[in-house]
């Protein structure tokens, strides 16, 4: 599989290096993208170094770089994973508003009918928020907000990180064990 994986400056900076790390784990071609806001949120969030991250992917990108060979529909993917998905990025996409090559990326994505999971960052939500949601889900984009379960029994917030990574790969169809499944249980009703 050919995955891109947005990075923007929303909070939340680890579910796209987690991301990374799983994608990488799994032997997939991942083309990334950092906005320099990530870079910073990442510095802030965790004790990542930015070149660590970096290793985990195939190619990396600059934002500004809009002449990429991923802002084009005619170089071939499996689809787009923003992770977290800031409100300002989601708007860019949600209006074809393709500034950078995270929502050019995005762009191309959508206009060849490939998938494209944005995990949005951002609480409480106003209407433009969701405004936006609905028209991207509506595209044809999935919307998958980082939300906890708890009946697989979280013990640490990697086991958080890794549920909403989990999710997120298995909405391209990729095997993973990151999280434990629901299993079916009687509630004695």
């Amino acid at each position: 599989m050919r995955i891109i994986v947005g990075i923007t400056g929303a909070s939340g900076a680890i579910y796209g290096i987690r991301m990374l790390e799983a994608l990488n784990d799994a032997g997939f071609e991942v083309h990334l993208i950092l906005s320099s806001w990530a870079e910073k949120t990442i510095a802030i969030e965790t004790d990542y170094k930015i070149e660590e991250i970096r290793s985990l992917a195939t190619r990396v990108y600059s934002a500004s770089n809009q002449a990429a060979i991923i802002s084009s529909g005619s170089f071939n993917t499996d689809g787009m994973i923003i992770a977290p998905c800031s409100m300002k990025s989601l708007a860019a996409i949600s209006q074809g508003y393709a500034d950078n090559l995270i929502s050019r990326a995005a762009d191309v994505v959508l206009k060849e009918r490939r998938k494209l999971v944005l995990i949005p960052r951002e609480t409480p939500l106003n209407a433009i928020h969701l405004e936006n949601m609905l028209r991207l889900s509506q595209l044809g984009a999935t919307i998958l907000p980082p939300i906890p379960a708890f009946y697989n029994h979280p013990k640490t917030v990697t086991d958080i990180v890794n549920h909403t990574v989990s999710r997120t790969l298995d909405q391209f169809g990729i095997d993973n064990s990151l999280t434990k499944r629901w299993l079916q249980r009687e509630t004695g009703g």
